[in-house]
């Protein structure tokens, strides 16, 4: 009964707005703390914290918990072939999250220093060669082998001012 007459029923309630912790740590160390609370936090933060979490249906109907499974998933629904800036919100699959981002980084087709661009494709052919292992220690999901190779068949586009591609595999 409190709750029904501080924040309401129905479409449009009173929200109480509550605390605020700044980042996934902030709000992971609130949430702790705190009976009864609820906060979005990274699910690195979640699972390293033994944080409990909720299921979420996806577009399939599905009930779903946010783990590697369900995160690979989301990014296999995608169609990468398009373009690599994905959202990956609501992607079609029984076992995707609903609610997965890539991370992405732009780099300029035409490079005005064309050895840092070479220096970062270098690093990037590292990081997907032996990244995928600390990414999962990190908690988070690498790229599937097959976006890997669409992103390493677009670094013939980035060139230097003559035309000449950066990339040096």
């Amino acid at each position: 009964t409190d709750w029904k007459s501080k924040v309401g029923e129905g479409t449009a309630v009173n929200w109480p707005t509550g605390a605020g912790g700044k980042g996934n740590e902030g709000v992971s160390s609130y949430v702790q703390r705190l009976p009864n609370s609820i906060g979005y936090v990274e699910y690195a933060y979640a699972k390293q914290n033994k944080m409990a979490y909720v299921l979420l249906k996806n577009q399939a109907g599905n009930f779903v918990a946010p783990d590697d499974a369900n995160f690979k998933a989301a990014a296999a629904g995608a169609d990468w072939s398009k373009t690599f800036y994905q959202v990956l919100t609501e992607q079609p699959g029984k076992d995707a999250w609903p609610i997965s981002g890539a991370t992405f980084i732009l780099m300029h087709k035409v490079q005005d220093k064309p050895a840092q661009g070479t220096g970062s494709l270098k690093f990037f052919e590292w990081a997907y060669a032996n990244g995928d292992k600390m990414a999962a220690d990190l908690e988070y999901v690498p790229l599937p082998d097959s976006v890997k190779a669409l992103v390493r068949k677009q670094w013939s586009e980035i060139k230097d001012a003559g035309g000449k591609v950066v990339a040096s595999h």
